[in-house]
């Protein structure tokens, strides 16, 4: 089941988004601090999460803010991998910003992380630009 999240999932979204980028941060990938700050998310933006029987199985964060529509997160826990639940996050959140009059969403991810890179590509999204470690990426509404 996808819905919105509350102040009570706090503790499983972090335990999914952690878990979700540890196999970049065991390859030594310098990631930001994906995990903190989500109870600031949850109070200020609109966040999803993805539970299976109780289970915080991942999340998705959009900002609408100043004009602009961004995915600041999204994460599934390994152990959700391979039920569609990263599309279906992503899809809630782009709807919502469609819903909302946004003629686009953006979204960064690490350089280092290809296969998300690939994910999003596979879904529709352009690759916008690359500074440093980071890598943008835009999807346009309809």
């Amino acid at each position: 089941m996808i819905r919105p999240a509350t102040l009570d999932d706090v503790d499983g979204l972090k335990a999914a988004v952690i878990a979700a980028y540890a196999p970049y941060a065991d390859k030594g990938v310098g990631l930001p601090p994906v995990a903190e700050g989500l109870d600031d998310d949850i109070r200020d933006n609109y966040v999803w999460v993805a539970e299976d029987r109780g289970l915080i199985l991942g999340g998705v964060v959009l900002v609408l803010r100043d004009g602009v529509a961004y995915v600041a997160n999204l994460a599934v826990h390994p152990i959700g991998e391979g039920q569609g639940l990263g599309r279906k996050l992503i899809d809630i959140a782009t709807s919502a910003a469609n819903d909302a009059g946004y003629g686009h969403v953006g979204l960064s991810t690490h350089k280092d992380m290809t296969g998300t890179q690939a994910f999003y590509a596979r879904l529709g999204w352009t690759e916008t630009a690359r500074q440093g470690d980071k890598v943008t990426f835009t999807l346009e509404l309809t």
